[in-house]
């Protein structure tokens, strides 16, 4: 069964890039450029990982994430694996993303094998 991903990025280049690589890994790329429109989606759809920026306008990725587990944690729905990643050096949102324990946190720009393998142990 073909694992799905949802990519939350609001910089088009990223997601183009982003979309491009896990497309040729094989996996089912679900792609939307806020938090809120990610949370629909969790809302509608099951994926296997969620990838976000930090830095969003609106809804930043810690608060999607926040919102995101939440919801499923309402619904008795099993916890989905989240990696973040970012272009800025911001010590808080680090912390905050630790204190979620969220599975891994990225600096962009990153390698392509280094991002796939982090994928990879991630998605179950």
């Amino acid at each position: 069964m073909t694992k799905k991903i949802l990519v939350v990025e609001d910089e088009e280049l990223i997601t183009k890039s982003l979309l491009k690589l896990l497309d040729a890994e094989g996996y089912n790329v679900t792609v939307v450029k806020n938090g809120r429109d990610a949370i629909e989606k969790v809302k509608t759809g099951d994926f296997d990982l969620i990838i976000s920026d930090v830095r969003m306008p609106d809804l930043d990725g810690i608060e999607t994430i926040k919102q995101i587990r939440a919801y499923l944690k309402r619904l008795n729905k099993k916890p989905i694996p989240e990696i973040l990643i970012t272009g800025y050096a911001d010590k808080e949102k680090y912390e905050a993303a630790l204190d979620l324990k969220i599975v891994d946190y990225l600096y962009k720009p990153f390698d392509r094998t280094d991002f796939l393998k982090i994928v990879k142990r991630n998605i179950g």
